[in-house]
């Protein structure tokens, strides 16, 4: 018998190979580990976008809070700076100085006692401008106690259980015990009442929220601050008020302009917002404003000289690029004050509007319509044959990414779909949504899933 040889040819057209390792000639690679030979740019490019390809697509996640489109032009200015090191304030002084500018803008926006010297910095988020208020109020509360020879080692914080994860977080990692304020079902914010009850000497301060993760509802700030205001007049104690504007800071000054919820309320010392929400700029940037020098302690301050001239820093973060800044003052200069406003209307008139159909569907009931933030909530009927994991489940049959979640201790009995409006978000992206919407519930209608979904699709 006679074997014959293959030749490179014959194995060639035996031995299947796709079409895209063909034509590159790409050689196996490792997933966890680093490749013994790396790829040409073009080559790793394409890799790394298949992979990337198995997302979902961000214009169609209602979950997240987080910006998901930005003009052509900032993007353009934002890739220009991305090797552009924040905190080397003496190697890009131009850099520095939008920071500058910005700083001084949103300390306008939530009317700050300055005048172009404000006490704030930008962040990579709210996590650390949250992280950075906490500690300042614990620092004040502190110094406050030694000089008063007081015990220093039981600091506690008042805030609702409706908030968001990084405040649990902050008290866990700076040793703050958090006093949580109940919500309850058909009430999801606190009440200035169940803030006061929870304060003591021993309380560094107490959290409102302007826009909350799990509703959208403002809290009652100006009746929270006044409360408390009032308890300190009572007592002689000084507990401060901080605002948690992560998700409304970039709102409210636009819709509702007239609503007393920042520095024009005296015991306010700081307000963190998130300019990668409402500021309409991609994740990675945030703000913290203090109302004035006294309640940023210069123990939090540091000075470094190893970049070349006398650095002061307060951030937890020490490198970080220039570009979500340089994003987030083309927004501001492109948008102004009327460019803002125009766009926060229109999100919030599609906020209003999915929220009025939605109620004429099936058995949903809305929590919140979108009148405070562009977010709107909704349950589902108690006895309905699904649930709203059901219903989040069927939407994602179309790519939609609408979270289920229960609410807080006191309300976890209550499961609530929601959807953020963000910028991108049009009334036809909306009438399709609806579309979907309908249909789901009629389908689960006729069709009652034998077990019903129970997975959390929580998003911030």
């Amino acid at each position: 018998m006679v074997v014959k040889k293959l030749t490179a040819r014959d194995v060639a057209e035996e031995i299947i190979a796709p079409a895209y390792t063909h034509r590159v000639d790409l050689e196996p690679m490792p997933m966890y580990r680093m490749p013994d030979v790396g790829a040409g740019p073009d080559l790793a490019e394409r890799l790394v976008m298949d992979e990337l390809m198995l997302d979902g697509n961000a214009r169609l996640n209602l979950a997240t809070f987080v910006t998901t489109w930005m003009e052509p032009q900032a993007e353009r200015l934002m890739a220009a700076s991305f090797d552009k090191n924040m905190i080397d304030k003496d190697e890009y002084p131009a850099t520095a100085e939008i920071e500058t500018r910005c700083v001084n803008i949103v300390a306008d926006l939530f009317n700050a006692p300055t005048d172009g010297d404000a006490i704030g910095v930008s962040t990579t988020g709210s996590s650390e401008a949250v992280m950075l208020a906490g500690l300042a109020m614990k620092w004040r509360w502190r110094q406050r106690r030694e000089a008063q020879g007081k015990d220093t080692t039981r600091p506690n914080m008042v805030l609702g259980s409706n908030v968001q994860v990084v405040w649990e977080k902050f008290c866990k990692y700076w040793d703050v015990e958090a006093r949580y304020v109940p919500v309850e079902k058909g009430r999801y914010v606190i009440t200035p009442e169940g803030a006061i009850d929870a304060v003591d000497e021993n309380t560094i301060g107490v959290i409102a929220i302007l826009g909350t993760t799990y509703t959208g509802e403002y809290e009652p700030i100006k009746a929270i601050h006044d409360a408390v205001v009032a308890n300190n007049e009572a007592t002689g104690l000084t507990t401060p008020v901080h605002i948690d504007a992560a998700s409304g800071g970039f709102v409210a000054p636009f819709l509702q302009p007239d609503l007393e919820w920042d520095f024009r309320l005296p015991n306010v010392v700081s307000i963190n917002a998130s300019g990668h929400k409402y500021g309409l700029v991609y994740p990675g940037i945030g703000f913290v404003i203090w109302r004035d020098q006294e309640h940023l302690p210069e123990d939090l301050i540091f000075h470094v000289n190893y970049l070349g001239g006398d650095m002061p820093t307060f951030t937890l973060n020490f490198s970080r690029p220039g570009n979500q800044v340089v994003g987030q003052y083309y927004n501001f200069v492109r948008l102004g004050h009327s460019g803002y406003t125009r766009i926060m209307q229109t999100l919030q008139g599609i906020a209003l509007e999915l929220s009025s159909r939605i109620a004429k569907i099936g058995p949903f009931s809305i929590v919140s319509d979108g009148s405070a933030i562009p977010v709107l909530s909704f349950t589902v009927a108690d006895d309905a044959p699904y649930t709203a994991y059901d219903v989040s489940d069927r939407l994602r049959y179309h790519g939609w990414q609408v979270p289920a979640y229960t609410m807080p201790e006191n309300a976890t009995d209550v499961a609530v779909l929601r959807v953020v409006v963000r910028e991108g978000f049009t009334h036809d992206i909306g009438k399709s949504l609806l579309e979907h919407l309908t249909e789901a519930a009629a389908d689960l209608a006729e069709n009652p899933p034998l077990k019903s979904a129970e997975r959390s699709g929580f998003a911030h």
